[in-house]
């Protein structure tokens, strides 16, 4: 039987990446498809696979001043409306949320219809706006089986893993082409949404400090913020150094499936498109999160043998050197790390959780 499925998703890569993922295998099987999201999503340069695209007002909470807080709240209760509104329509059998405060108002609104949930959490630990919805949904989707759930009902709680698009599966076909020792070394540098600045200013100079002939190997992919690319391009040519930089990269998981070497940050969608396509790296967890999600992120590459992450304080432009020209210098150590990164994936995450959601919204009714 045909579903009627919303999709709820901040716009943010992180949650729209496995929100698109699972939208792509709902349409697959026959579902009709439709998201709710913010203004942020249209800037990922892909079509989103759904039906409909329904922008919903939405607000984080960042300042707690009074005004400050009345004016998220404001936001909240009139995204909460229009999506009360939209659901009406819709009339979907279940609604899906990825996580973010942009989820808020069609969960919320779901829950006020009497709609099934649920809601899928990305990172090691869960979030405030899944944790502040997670008492209410019909069920909860873990990304890591050791989920920290920070007081959530583990009994509604399932290891899905975190579904990954279509073009990571494909990516993952790739086998690891392990470097030899004077060839051509390619390493790609990414920073996701926050923190793409900390690595066009720390990556650069680290490169400075390699050696000629390690210089001479580098084949350097760098994202970086549209204002930043321009130094971190001239930066590069002043070395002589090969390297492509751009602030996004549509094709990533095909520029990780082609690298020997990722540095990046240790979001939830990074470490599993990782895991998935196999690639060793450099994890740099964001700092100052106030649940240290990334870095839970990052230890379950660790764990598997898969990734060596590092805090932001501690990467020096002298260490990120260290560490290149080590890694440069051992392609068996990068190899093994390729095979053990894998151990981490799931490449059928979703599936599993299409699966979750086609069982919750048979219970209506």
């Amino acid at each position: 039987m045909a579903l009627t499925i919303l999709i709820a998703a901040g716009g943010t890569g992180g949650h729209l990446f496995p929100a698109e993922a699972l939208a792509a295998e709902l349409g697959r099987r026959g579902h009709a498809v439709e998201l709710a999201t913010d203004e942020r999503a249209d800037k990922y340069g892909r079509a989103f696979p759904a039906r409909a695209v329904n922008i919903v007002r939405s607000a984080t909470f960042k300042g707690r001043d009074p005004l400050s807080l009345a004016r998220t709240l404001l936001a909240l209760a009139r995204g909460t409306w229009q999506a009360f509104r939209l659901i009406g329509r819709m009339r979907p059998d279940v609604v899906v949320g990825f996580g973010g405060y942009p989820t808020f108002p069609p969960m919320i609104a779901a829950q006020l219809r009497g709609v099934p949930t649920v809601l899928h959490e990305q990172n090691a630990v869960m979030g405030r706006a899944n944790r502040a919805l997670a008492r209410r949904v019909t069920r909860i989707a873990l990304s890591f089986p050791g989920t920290r759930m920070m007081g959530a009902d583990g009994s509604k709680a399932v290891h899905t893993g975190n579904p990954v698009r279509d073009m990571v599966i494909s990516a993952a076909r790739v086998p690891y082409a392990v470097p030899s020792l004077d060839g051509e070394f390619r390493l790609l540098v990414f920073g996701g949404s926050q923190g793409a600045r900390f690595f066009s200013e720390s990556v650069p100079p680290a490169i400075e400090r390699l050696d000629p002939a390690s210089r001479a190997r580098l084949r350097i992919v760098q994202q970086a913020r549209a204002e930043d690319a321009d130094a971190v391009t001239a930066a590069y040519a002043r070395m002589g150094v090969a390297a492509e930089v751009a602030a996004f990269f549509v094709d990533l998981p095909a520029r990780i499936a082609a690298s020997h070497l990722v540095v990046c940050r240790s979001g939830a969608s990074s470490v599993g498109e990782l895991a998935v396509i196999g690639r060793p790296s450099i994890l740099v967890p964001l700092p100052g999160a106030l649940d240290q999600d990334q870095a839970a992120n990052a230890a379950v590459l660790e764990a598997a043998g898969g990734g060596w992450p590092i805090r932001q304080e501690e990467l020096t432009p002298e260490r990120l050197a260290l560490e290149l020209g080590k890694a440069m210098a051992d392609p068996e150590q990068l190899a093994q790390a390729a095979e053990a990164a894998k151990t981490a994936g799931k490449a059928d995450a979703v599936a599993r959780l299409a699966d979750l959601v086609e069982e919750v919204a048979g219970r209506r009714g």
